[in-house]
């Protein structure tokens, strides 16, 4: 090859490994877990930490966080603030520093969860319309020299919108409604008597493509898991009375409608009517959820739906796929880390900070 050719081609090269200034990630390093996290005093704070317990950063923030959303291709991640919080942290997972407080706009406040869109310079927010407590509300911002800024906003189509993923094909956003309506400046729930949770999904643009309902309507969808061919799995909140027998668990797979992912009698009762957070295994074919009021870890094969693991784990909160299995952190406890790649389960404790994690987690 010519000189000028090498050289040319080095330029392409080295211009597709940055973005806006930013040299992109090298896929040569341990996994970094990103989670929102307490300290003693009661202090909130973002943190990056590797699976082996060292610490890469954990830096204070105003408001208490709830999700992670790791940028695709930057050492980012926008930590997002927990309803009906108006405040989210831009960082730099390289050393913590904050690069930008995301304030939410006037009348909205956020919801706890978002994506970033896989081009990275477009960012999608979960948002509460306060003028009109609980309108869905999708935020739109946009990534310019380590600053988001909101352009424009689409509809959720539904009440009191939670979690949002991408769908396989990166340009369909799958949308948990959860159905209730919060009071803009506390998280007093308005509707319980008149819920509308549903299951949404809609082009990046906003146009809706479908929406569907489960068969209880205190049944608030709000977290949810997506496989690589489109299955997604969602975690309930049930609203209604405690003895009643509701699923919280469902499942949408191609072609198919949104229902319920069969559970056990004995593990729906230990569940206690709330499941905090859902990850999928892509290559195991595993999904996994926590229930924190019932402190217990499940496992079920995907296809199937045979309980692989049931587990006691004090105030288990966020989970997440890593190459073994799963790790799964907790309010109150160890995190552990679940190895699922032979017939039996087995479990290690991680050298990470015990307690005060939130209830989910990110591995980037």
């Amino acid at each position: 090859m010519k000189r000028r050719n090498l050289l040319a081609g080095g330029g392409a090269l080295l211009a597709a490994a940055t973005l806006g200034g930013w040299r992109l990630m090298s896929g040569d390093r341990q996994p970094l877990l990103l989670s929102a996290r307490d300290d003693a005093e009661g202090h909130h704070h973002a943190a990056g930490y590797r699976l082996d317990g060292s610490r890469v950063f954990a830096t204070r923030v105003n408001e208490r966080c709830h999700d992670v959303v790791p940028h695709p291709r930057l050492p980012l991640a926008l930590f997002v603030g927990r309803r009906p919080s108006r405040e989210s942290y831009l960082v730099d997972t390289r050393d913590g520093r904050l690069l930008q407080t995301l304030a939410s706009p006037a009348e909205r406040h956020f919801y706890g969860h978002g994506v970033f869109h896989a081009g990275g310079e477009w960012f999608y927010s979960t948002e509460n319309d306060t003028r009109d407590p609980g309108r869905g509300v999708i935020g739109v911002y946009r990534l310019r020299e380590e600053r988001l800024q909101r352009v424009a906003e689409h509809a959720s189509h539904g009440i009191g919108p939670h979690q949002l993923l991408w769908m396989p094909d990166g340009e369909t956003l799958v949308v948990a409604n959860g159905g209730i309506r919060t009071e803009a400046d506390s998280r007093e729930k308005m509707n319980l008597e008149a819920m509308e949770p549903s299951l949404v999904l809609l082009r990046r643009d906003g146009v809706l493509l479908g929406k569907e309902r489960l068969s209880e309507p205190m049944n608030s969808v709000r977290h949810l898991a997506v496989a690589g061919d489109g299955t997604v799995v969602s975690g309930q909140q049930y609203e209604g009375d405690p003895q009643d027998a509701v699923p919280l668990l469902a499942i949408k797979r191609p072609g198919q409608p949104f229902q319920a992912f069969p559970v056990g009698e004995a593990q729906r009762l230990a569940m206690n009517q709330y499941t905090a957070s859902v990850a999928i295994h892509d290559g195991l074919r595993l999904v996994a959820v926590t229930a924190p009021r019932g402190n217990r870890v499940f496992i079920w094969e995907l296809d199937s739906a045979e309980l692989r693991l049931d587990t006691p784990l004090a105030d288990c909160a966020g989970v997440a796929a890593v190459a073994e299995g799963f790790v799964v952190s907790s309010g109150q406890s160890r995190c552990r880390l679940f190895d699922c790649r032979a017939s039996r389960i087995e479990t290690r404790h991680l050298e990470l900070p015990a307690g005060l994690w939130d209830n989910h987690l990110r591995m980037a």
